[in-house]
Protein backbone atom coordinates (compact mmCIF):
# COMPACT_ATOMS: atom_id res chain seq x y z
CA UNK A 1 0.00 0.00 0.00
CA UNK A 2 1.33 3.46 -0.90
CA UNK A 3 2.18 5.73 2.01
CA UNK A 4 0.38 9.05 2.18
CA UNK A 5 2.63 12.01 1.44
CA UNK A 6 2.96 14.82 3.99
CA UNK A 7 0.23 17.40 3.44
CA UNK A 8 2.45 20.19 2.17
CA UNK A 9 4.40 17.83 -0.09
CA UNK A 10 1.16 16.50 -1.60
CA UNK A 11 0.01 20.10 -2.18
CA UNK A 12 3.31 20.88 -3.92
CA UNK A 13 2.86 17.85 -6.19
CA UNK A 14 -0.60 19.13 -7.16
CA UNK A 15 0.79 22.60 -7.93
CA UNK A 16 3.51 21.14 -10.17
CA UNK A 17 0.86 19.04 -11.90
CA UNK A 18 -1.22 22.15 -12.55
CA UNK A 19 1.74 23.84 -14.21
CA UNK A 20 2.16 20.77 -16.41
CA UNK A 21 -1.54 20.75 -17.31
CA UNK A 22 -1.43 24.42 -18.23
CA UNK A 23 1.61 23.99 -20.46
CA UNK A 24 0.24 20.92 -22.26
CA UNK A 25 -2.98 22.79 -22.99
CA UNK A 26 -1.63 26.17 -24.10
CA UNK A 27 1.87 25.38 -25.37
CA UNK A 28 1.58 21.86 -26.75
CA UNK A 29 -2.08 22.44 -27.73
CA UNK A 30 -3.18 18.88 -26.99
CA UNK A 31 -6.78 17.88 -27.92
CA UNK A 32 -9.49 18.99 -25.49
CA UNK A 33 -10.19 15.41 -24.37
CA UNK A 34 -6.74 15.16 -22.76
CA UNK A 35 -7.82 17.54 -19.97
CA UNK A 36 -10.46 15.19 -18.48
CA UNK A 37 -7.84 12.43 -18.39
CA UNK A 38 -5.48 14.73 -16.47
CA UNK A 39 -8.32 15.65 -14.10
CA UNK A 40 -8.99 11.96 -13.44
CA UNK A 41 -5.30 11.45 -12.63
CA UNK A 42 -5.43 14.35 -10.16
CA UNK A 43 -8.47 12.83 -8.45
CA UNK A 44 -6.71 9.48 -8.26
CA UNK A 45 -3.69 11.11 -6.62
CA UNK A 46 -5.92 12.92 -4.13
CA UNK A 47 -7.73 9.73 -3.19
CA UNK A 48 -4.46 7.84 -2.75
CA UNK A 49 -3.37 10.59 -0.38
CA UNK A 50 -6.42 10.20 1.82
CA UNK A 51 -8.85 12.86 0.63
CA UNK A 52 -12.46 11.71 0.92
CA UNK A 53 -15.11 12.45 -1.69
CA UNK A 54 -16.63 14.96 0.73
CA UNK A 55 -13.28 16.75 1.12
CA UNK A 56 -13.05 16.88 -2.66
CA UNK A 57 -16.46 18.53 -2.88
CA UNK A 58 -17.91 15.41 -4.52
CA UNK A 59 -19.85 13.91 -1.63
CA UNK A 60 -23.27 12.53 -2.50
CA UNK A 61 -24.94 14.26 0.42
CA UNK A 62 -24.05 17.70 -0.99
CA UNK A 63 -24.87 17.11 -4.65
CA UNK A 64 -28.46 18.40 -4.36
CA UNK A 65 -27.20 21.58 -2.70
CA UNK A 66 -24.57 21.97 -5.41
CA UNK A 67 -27.17 21.60 -8.16
CA UNK A 68 -29.44 24.23 -6.58
CA UNK A 69 -26.61 26.74 -6.32
CA UNK A 70 -25.52 25.92 -9.88
CA UNK A 71 -29.01 26.57 -11.25
CA UNK A 72 -29.21 29.86 -9.38
CA UNK A 73 -25.82 30.95 -10.69
CA UNK A 74 -26.80 29.99 -14.24
CA UNK A 75 -29.96 32.10 -13.99
CA UNK A 76 -27.88 35.10 -12.88
CA UNK A 77 -25.47 34.65 -15.81
CA UNK A 78 -28.37 34.41 -18.28
CA UNK A 79 -29.84 37.65 -16.92
CA UNK A 80 -26.50 39.49 -17.06
CA UNK A 81 -25.67 38.25 -20.57
CA UNK A 82 -29.13 39.17 -21.86
CA UNK A 83 -28.72 42.75 -20.67
CA UNK A 84 -25.16 42.88 -22.05
CA UNK A 85 -26.27 41.71 -25.49
CA UNK A 86 -29.07 44.27 -25.61
CA UNK A 87 -26.71 47.16 -24.82
CA UNK A 88 -24.48 48.21 -27.75
CA UNK A 89 -21.44 49.20 -25.59
CA UNK A 90 -21.16 45.69 -24.09
CA UNK A 91 -22.33 43.67 -27.10
CA UNK A 92 -18.84 43.63 -28.62
CA UNK A 93 -17.59 41.50 -25.71
CA UNK A 94 -19.43 38.54 -27.28
CA UNK A 95 -17.72 38.94 -30.65
CA UNK A 96 -14.92 36.39 -30.28
CA UNK A 97 -13.47 34.95 -33.47
CA UNK A 98 -12.55 31.70 -31.70
CA UNK A 99 -16.24 30.90 -31.49
CA UNK A 100 -17.32 32.18 -34.88
CA UNK A 101 -18.76 28.75 -35.61
CA UNK A 102 -21.65 27.10 -37.45
CA UNK A 103 -24.58 26.17 -35.22
CA UNK A 104 -23.60 22.51 -34.85
CA UNK A 105 -20.01 23.33 -33.91
CA UNK A 106 -21.16 26.03 -31.48
CA UNK A 107 -23.48 23.57 -29.73
CA UNK A 108 -20.70 20.98 -29.54
CA UNK A 109 -18.35 23.59 -28.06
CA UNK A 110 -20.92 24.78 -25.51
CA UNK A 111 -22.20 21.38 -24.39
CA UNK A 112 -19.24 19.03 -24.88
CA UNK A 113 -15.84 20.67 -25.42
CA UNK A 114 -16.15 23.40 -22.80
CA UNK A 115 -17.81 21.31 -20.06
CA UNK A 116 -15.39 18.39 -20.45
CA UNK A 117 -12.29 20.16 -21.73
CA UNK A 118 -12.37 23.32 -19.60
CA UNK A 119 -14.89 23.31 -16.75
CA UNK A 120 -14.33 19.76 -15.52
CA UNK A 121 -10.49 19.84 -15.39
CA UNK A 122 -10.34 23.36 -13.94
CA UNK A 123 -12.96 22.72 -11.26
CA UNK A 124 -11.38 19.40 -10.33
CA UNK A 125 -7.96 21.05 -10.22
CA UNK A 126 -8.80 24.20 -8.26
CA UNK A 127 -12.05 23.72 -6.35
CA UNK A 128 -11.69 19.99 -5.70
CA UNK A 129 -8.16 18.58 -5.45
CA UNK A 130 -6.13 21.72 -4.65
CA UNK A 131 -8.92 22.96 -2.38
CA UNK A 132 -8.99 19.68 -0.46
CA UNK A 133 -5.20 19.59 -0.14
CA UNK A 134 -5.00 23.17 1.12
CA UNK A 135 -7.76 22.63 3.68
CA UNK A 136 -5.47 20.20 5.50
CA UNK A 137 -3.00 22.90 6.45
CA UNK A 138 -4.59 26.29 5.71
CA UNK A 139 -7.41 28.43 7.05
CA UNK A 140 -10.64 28.69 5.02
CA UNK A 141 -9.93 32.23 3.79
CA UNK A 142 -6.42 31.16 2.73
CA UNK A 143 -7.86 28.27 0.74
CA UNK A 144 -10.29 30.57 -1.06
CA UNK A 145 -7.68 33.26 -1.72
CA UNK A 146 -4.95 30.85 -2.87
CA UNK A 147 -7.14 28.88 -5.26
CA UNK A 148 -8.58 32.11 -6.69
CA UNK A 149 -5.21 33.79 -7.29
CA UNK A 150 -3.80 30.64 -8.88
CA UNK A 151 -6.90 30.35 -11.03
CA UNK A 152 -6.21 33.87 -12.27
CA UNK A 153 -2.56 33.04 -13.03
CA UNK A 154 -3.70 29.89 -14.84
CA UNK A 155 -5.15 32.18 -17.53
CA UNK A 156 -1.95 34.09 -18.36
CA UNK A 157 -1.08 31.96 -21.39
CA UNK A 158 -4.55 32.08 -23.02
CA UNK A 159 -4.71 35.83 -22.40
CA UNK A 160 -1.73 36.34 -24.73
CA UNK A 161 -4.07 35.86 -27.69
CA UNK A 162 -7.31 37.23 -26.25
CA UNK A 163 -7.07 40.75 -27.61
CA UNK A 164 -6.47 39.39 -31.10
CA UNK A 165 -9.65 37.27 -31.06
CA UNK A 166 -12.14 39.31 -29.03
CA UNK A 167 -13.30 42.61 -30.52
CA UNK A 168 -14.56 43.98 -27.22
CA UNK A 169 -11.28 43.30 -25.44
CA UNK A 170 -9.23 44.76 -28.29
CA UNK A 171 -11.31 47.94 -28.27
CA UNK A 172 -11.13 48.34 -24.50
CA UNK A 173 -7.52 47.50 -23.66
CA UNK A 174 -5.60 46.78 -26.85
CA UNK A 175 -4.30 43.86 -28.85
CA UNK A 176 -3.36 40.35 -27.79
CA UNK A 177 -0.36 39.91 -25.52
CA UNK A 178 -0.39 43.47 -24.20
CA UNK A 179 0.17 43.97 -20.48
CA UNK A 180 -3.30 45.48 -19.91
CA UNK A 181 -4.95 42.44 -21.53
CA UNK A 182 -2.94 39.99 -19.42
CA UNK A 183 -3.48 41.95 -16.20
CA UNK A 184 -7.20 42.38 -16.82
CA UNK A 185 -7.61 38.70 -17.67
CA UNK A 186 -5.78 37.56 -14.53
CA UNK A 187 -7.77 39.95 -12.35
CA UNK A 188 -11.11 39.02 -13.92
CA UNK A 189 -10.51 35.26 -13.71
CA UNK A 190 -9.20 35.55 -10.14
CA UNK A 191 -12.46 37.31 -9.28
CA UNK A 192 -14.30 34.50 -11.03
CA UNK A 193 -12.30 32.06 -8.92
CA UNK A 194 -13.49 33.85 -5.79
CA UNK A 195 -17.11 33.49 -6.93
CA UNK A 196 -16.74 29.84 -7.92
CA UNK A 197 -14.88 29.09 -4.70
CA UNK A 198 -17.47 30.80 -2.53
CA UNK A 199 -20.20 28.81 -4.29
CA UNK A 200 -18.23 25.64 -3.55
CA UNK A 201 -17.78 26.65 0.09
CA UNK A 202 -21.41 27.55 0.68
CA UNK A 203 -22.85 24.51 -1.07
CA UNK A 204 -20.19 22.02 -0.01
CA UNK A 205 -20.10 20.79 -3.61
CA UNK A 206 -17.92 21.41 -6.64
CA UNK A 207 -21.09 21.25 -8.75
CA UNK A 208 -22.08 24.77 -7.67
CA UNK A 209 -18.95 26.45 -8.97
CA UNK A 210 -18.87 24.16 -11.99
CA UNK A 211 -22.39 25.25 -12.95
CA UNK A 212 -21.46 28.92 -12.72
CA UNK A 213 -18.23 28.24 -14.62
CA UNK A 214 -20.09 26.42 -17.40
CA UNK A 215 -22.69 29.18 -17.67
CA UNK A 216 -20.02 31.88 -17.89
CA UNK A 217 -18.09 30.13 -20.67
CA UNK A 218 -20.62 28.14 -22.64
CA UNK A 219 -23.43 30.66 -22.60
CA UNK A 220 -20.91 33.22 -23.81
CA UNK A 221 -20.49 31.08 -26.95
CA UNK A 222 -24.25 30.77 -27.46
CA UNK A 223 -24.94 34.46 -26.82
CA UNK A 224 -22.09 35.29 -29.21
CA UNK A 225 -23.80 33.15 -31.83
CA UNK A 226 -27.00 35.12 -31.25
CA UNK A 227 -25.13 38.44 -31.59
CA UNK A 228 -23.64 37.40 -34.93
CA UNK A 229 -27.04 36.38 -36.26
CA UNK A 230 -28.54 39.67 -35.10
CA UNK A 231 -25.75 41.59 -36.80
CA UNK A 232 -26.25 39.60 -40.01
Amino acid sequence: MLRRLPDRVATAVVLVSLVGMNLTQHVLHVPWWVQPVEAAALLGFARLNGLTWAQLGLGRDRMASGCRWALGATAVVVAVYTVAVLLPPTRAAFQDSRYDLPLGDALFTAFVAIPLGTVLPEEVAFRSVLWGMLERHSRPWQVLATTSVLFGLWHILPSLHLGATNQGVATAVGGGGSLPVVAATVAFTALGGLVFGELRRRSGSVLAGAGAHWATNSLGVLFGLAVRHLAA
